[in-house]
């Protein structure tokens, strides 16, 4: 009996391995993280030969657009296929709560999102053995790259709450991750009022800060917040959607 409860495992865990499991037999994910791959190697290597420059700025700087539309693909069914197949109202029925559900979505959404962008860890290669590349800013572009993950998969998950079409689902998600990432362009046609709001809720601002080594806890607290926001308004959908 204590080793039956022992091995029982909660509802979110259970609903994180099996949404793990459709993303890595669907030929989709595949194709999303392939294509990322690719143009992200376009971007790291366009620098190192034809700039001659031994550096991942380039990368993560590019890095929050390239994740605007990538994790919205990789997202766009988590709950969008299910409601379409109508298979989401007997996952409802069973004894599992909003935030359960919830929960083993994202996670999967943030597995799948760190394992696309896992790969390009060995860019870290060439730059250490043709160059001298600080390590912290290395080390905080990768980190803020996992925060950055989180914060886009719970937009992610939430949009795909929202509907039973993926393709709406990835156009409002990419829209949401776009302007987070973008509105810092724009802040020279704002009055100085708006300024200092508006450019701490960039998600630019803040992932540039981490990404050159400056460990702040307030940028870190700002991507926290976002995932918490967006996941909390899935489960808030969620629990609409039942009664």
């Amino acid at each position: 009996m204590s080793s039956t409860s022992g091995k029982r495992q909660s509802p979110a865990v259970v609903i994180m391995k099996r949404e793990l499991g459709t993303y890595f037999t669907s030929p989709v994910a595949y194709i999303v993280t392939g294509l990322f791959l690719i143009i992200a190697g376009i971007l790291f290597f366009a620098t190192f030969f034809l700039q001659n420059r031994a550096e991942l700025r380039n990368y993560f700087s590019l890095l929050p657009i390239l994740l605007s539309f990538f994790i919205p693909a990789l997202t766009m069914r988590i709950f969008a296929e299910e409601k379409r197949s109508g298979s989401i109202e007997t996952l409802m029925t069973l004894p599992v709560t909003e935030t359960d559900v919830v929960t083993g979505k994202w996670l999967a959404a943030f597995i799948s999102t760190a394992v696309m962008i896992a790969p390009t860890l060995l860019y870290i290669l060439p730059t250490v053995i043709f160059g001298k590349p600080d390590a912290g800013p290395v080390i905080g572009g990768f980190l803020g790259a996992l925060f950055l993950c989180a914060a886009f998969s719970a937009i992610g998950v939430f949009a795909s709450s929202l509907t039973k079409n993926q393709i709406i689902a990835f156009f409002t998600a990419f829209i949401i991750c776009i302007v987070l990432t973008m509105i810092d362009q724009f802040l020279i046609f704002l009055p100085a009022q708006a300024v200092s709001v508006l450019s701490y809720i960039s998600v630019n601002a803040h992932f540039t800060s981490i990404s050159r080594g400056i460990i702040d806890t307030r940028d870190l607290l700002y991507f926290v917040s976002i995932t918490v926001f967006f996941f909390y308004l899935t489960v808030i959908t969620q629990q609409n959607e039942r009664r």
